[in-house]
C-alpha cells in the first residue's frame, strides 16, 4: 500500500507540472481565424437568438460585443489588406446597425437603473454609449475613410469633448452621476484616433485628464485608477481587473507611460501564475470584492475571477507579455471548454462578448501602432 502511495505521489508530481501543455493552443492563427470565422457570421445575421439573449442579460454587453468586434476587424483589415474590403463589410454593418438602435431607442444599451435620477451633465448624454460609437467610427475610418462617417465622428467626438470638459474632474458620467473609468478610457482613445482622422487636436485635453485621473481617480493605497465615481469624482468602486486590463489598454495611445505604469500595477496586484496556467483576479488583495454582473463569479482560494481574466487576454497582448498571454489562452482551453463547428469556434463557458473579447485580444495591435506613429499614413 505504502508503494502504491508513493508511486501515486511520484505521478502526480510529475504529471502536474505538465498538465498545461495539453490545453497550450500551439497555433495562434488558426485559433484567431477560427474565432474570427464565428464572429464575422454572428455579426452578419440581421437577427439571432443569441444576441437577444445576450441583449436581454445585460444590454450593455450587447454594444460592447460589437465595439469590440468592430476593433477585431478593423485591426484585420489593416493586417490582411488582401482581405480589407471582407473584413469592413463586417465593420459597416455593425455600425449601421448600432446607430440604427440607437435611433429607434435610445435607452436601448442601458441597464434599467439609467432611470435612477437625471444625468449631472447638461446634456444628459452618456459617455458609454457616444465613447463606444465613437470608436467604432473613429477605427473605421482609420483603415478608411468614408465621406458619410466624417460628419458621425466629428459631432460625436464634440460630444465627448464637451462632457469632459464640464465635468468637475474631467471625467464624465455613464449613469446618473456615476461615471466609470471603462468608459472615460475608451472615449479618450475615439479622441485620439479621431484627431489622427481629422487633423483636430484633443492633446491638451487628453493630458488635463490625465493629470486629474493621477489626482482624483486613483487608489491611494495601490496608485490603480478606481472603477467608478460620482460626478463630482467621489470614488464609488475601487480597482477593479475587468476596467483596468482594458483601460491600460486604450491609455497606450493617449499617455504611453502612465498605461504601461497602470499595467505592472495590475498584473503586481491581480495576475495569477502557476505551473503554465495563469488568471487574474478582480480586485487587489486591499479591496473588499464586490461581485456584480460585469464581473462575474470568482473561484476563491486562487482568486481567478471570469471577467478580470478575460479582459487580462487584452492587457497582455497590448503590452506584449507572452508569459501571461500563454498562461491565460492556456487557462482558457482548460477551463472555458472550446467548441468547434463548420461556423467556427466559440468556448461554452462564455457569451460571444467573451469570444469578441479574446479575438480582439489575439489581433490587436495595427491599429494603434498606427495610431502612435508619427505620420499617419494614407489607407484608401
Amino acid at each position: 500500500m505504502r508503494r502504491k502511495l508513493v508511486l501515486l505521489v511520484l505521478a502526480v508530481a510529475v504529471w502536474l507540472p505538465a498538465l498545461h501543455l495539453l490545453f497550450r493552443p500551439r497555433d495562434r492563427e488558426a485559433l484567431t481565424a477560427a474565432l474570427a470565422l464565428r464572429q464575422r457570421t454572428f455579426s452578419l445575421q440581421e437577427s439571432s437568438a443569441e444576441r437577444d439573449v445576450l441583449h436581454r442579460t445585460n444590454p450593455e454587453w450587447d454594444l460592447m460585443v460589437r465595439t469590440f468586434s468592430v476593433l477585431s476587424f478593423a485591426n484585420l483589415a489593416l493586417s490582411e489588406p488582401a482581405r480589407k474590403a471582407e473584413h469592413l463589410a463586417v465593420v459597416d454593418v455593425l455600425i449601421a446597425r448600432t446607430l440604427r438602435d440607437e435611433r429607434r431607442a435610445h435607452e436601448a444599451f442601458f441597464l434599467p437603473y439609467v432611470h435612477a435620477g437625471p444625468f449631472k451633465d447638461p446634456a444628459g448624454r452618456s459617455l458609454f454609449v457616444d465613447g463606444e460609437l465613437a470608436l467604432m467610427l473613429a477605427a473605421r475610418q482609420m483603415v478608411e475613410k468614408r465621406a458619410d462617417y466624417a460628419p458621425l465622428l466629428r459631432e460625436r467626438v464634440d460630444l465627448i469633448a464637451g462632457q469632459l470638459e464640464r465635468a468637475p474632474v474631467l471625467a464624465a458620467e455613464s449613469y446618473p452621476d456615476e461615471g466609470w473609468t471603462f468608459c472615460n478610457t475608451l472615449a479618450l482613445a475615439a479622441l485620439r484616433l479621431s484627431d489622427r482622422v481629422d487633423g483636430r487636436d484633443h492633446g491638451a485635453l487628453l493630458r488635463r485628464w490625465v493629470a486629474s485621473a493621477r489626482k482624483n481617480l486613483s487608489d491611494s493605497r495601490t496608485g490603480l485608477l478606481v472603477s467608478s465615481f460620482t460626478y463630482d469624482g467621489v470614488t464609488k468602486d475601487g480597482p477593479e481587473g475587468s476596467t483596468l486590463w482594458l483601460a491600460a489598454h486604450m491609455l497606450q495611445v493617449v499617455d504611453a507611460d502612465f498605461a504601461s505604469d497602470q499595467y505592472q500595477r495590475a498584473r503586481a496586484a491581480l495576475l495569477g501564475q502557476a505551473l503554465g496556467f495563469a488568471w487574474a483576479g478582480e480586485w487587489p488583495a486591499e479591496e473588499a470584492a464586490v461581485q456584480d454582473i460585469d464581473s462575474g463569479p470568482t473561484i476563491p482560494w486562487v482568486n481567478a475571477n471570469a471577467g478580470s481574466s478575460g479582459l487580462a487576454l487584452v492587457g497582455a497582448a497590448a503590452f506584449d507579455d507572452e508569459e501571461a498571454l500563454d498562461g491565460l489562452l492556456t487557462s482558457l482551453h482548460f477551463a472555458a471548454f472550446p467548441v468547434h463547428a463548420d461556423t467556427g469556434l466559440r468556448f461554452a463557458a462564455g457569451n460571444p462578448l467573451a469570444d469578441a473579447v479574446l479575438l480582439y485580444a489575439l489581433v490587436e495591435g495595427p491599429l494603434w501602432r498606427l495610431a502612435r506613429a508619427p505620420h499617419l499614413e494614407a489607407h484608401r
